[in-house]
């Protein structure tokens, strides 16, 4: 029988263990990779989370960025050029909060650089004080998913089961960031709510992986070949639903990101998309290479008679169930 066929009816026999002691390695390097780029570099932040001004004039064909520079009172603004199929060419222009107070200036500089009236350059502003309130809704937004989540992961299954895939969660936010950071991809309130759902779909793995493991636990002699090789059997038996999970929300995804940014120019589908397409990967592979193995290691440790304790207990609250 051929690998794909086993995998298919979830009978492969994959040894992970050796897999696990390269991509445990691996995954912690790449965390505190990232880590020190978000310390170091920082992330690109959007006027929504800062504050700022942005500034958005039509321009003709002959008119770029570095024309657009030349005009403006603050060099250090961001400045892009737009083109969009059915409104042509336009320059888009980002300043910081003391772009504010100047934004007569640069209304008057870029209606004479477009050649067009000052009503017909766009501005968005947003204050200081408005963007330290979402970019401090934001982070406890993060924060009380995690507990929220811990806490039913430690009452639906337990305790390390909660620890492993909040490490798996850790993960694959602080890589998604230091991508993020690395090419200085801009966060928008839409990069949040992607990351929000990357924690979403990471979580989903990871409890398929380990609601397998506790299912085979169940079973009489389960631990005889001890609890790494029990976790590798159960991987072998839900490698395939995953993958096809993620495959299968993938593609979606990949198409709104090529179609919805690259061929329709939509700004906030690229925010969304990109966050969602690094973490949905990301989150399969932490569930399989980084979520077993701390399960395994977290288990391994555990005290003989206290393993058998609470595995009696949940044998007796499984007959229990069946027989209500």
């Amino acid at each position: 029988m051929s690998l794909r066929t086993e995998l298919y009816n979830s009978r492969s026999k994959i040894d992970f263990q050796p897999l696990w002691r390269k991509s445990v390695p691996v995954s912690v390097t790449l965390a505190v990779v990232s880590a020190l780029l978000l310390l170091i570099v920082g992330l690109n932040r959007s006027i929504e989370f800062e504050g700022g001004g942005i500034f958005e004039v039509p321009v003709p064909d002959n008119i770029g960025v570095a024309d657009a520079r030349d005009v403006l009172p603050d060099p250090n603004a961001k400045v892009q050029l737009v083109e969009d199929p059915d409104a042509g060419s336009f320059i888009r222009v980002q300043t910081g909060t003391e772009g504010i107070a100047d934004s007569g200036l640069y209304i008057e500089r870029l209606s004479e650089l477009g050649g067009v009236t000052v009503d017909d350059v766009s501005v968005n502003t947003v204050g200081p004080t408005w963007g330290s309130q979402i970019t401090g809704k934001a982070i406890r937004a993060l924060v009380l998913f995690f507990f929220v989540v811990a806490a039913y992961l430690a009452w639906r299954l337990e305790w390390r089961m909660a620890i492993g895939a909040l490490i798996a969660v850790v993960h694959d936010l602080l890589i998604t960031s230091g991508i993020y950071a690395l090419f200085r991809i801009e966060v928008s309130p839409a990069t949040v709510i992607a990351l929000l759902t990357i924690m979403g779909y990471s979580l989903y793995d990871t409890v398929v992986v380990y609601d397998k493991v506790l299912e085979n636990e169940l079973e009489p002699g389960s631990r005889n070949r001890g609890y790494t090789a029990l976790v590798n059997r159960s991987m072998n038996q839900v490698l395939m639903r995953s993958v096809n999970t993620t495959i299968t929300t993938v593609l979606p995804v990949l198409s709104m990101l090529l179609v919805g940014w690259l061929l329709l120019g939509g700004s906030t589908l690229r925010d969304f998309a990109v966050a969602l397409f690094i973490g949905l990967i990301l989150g399969t592979y932490s569930s399989i290479f980084l979520a077993a193995p701390v399960l395994s290691w977290l288990k391994e440790r555990q005290d003989d008679e206290i393993a058998e304790a609470e595995l009696k207990e949940r044998r007796d609250a499984r007959r229990r169930s069946e027989q209500s």
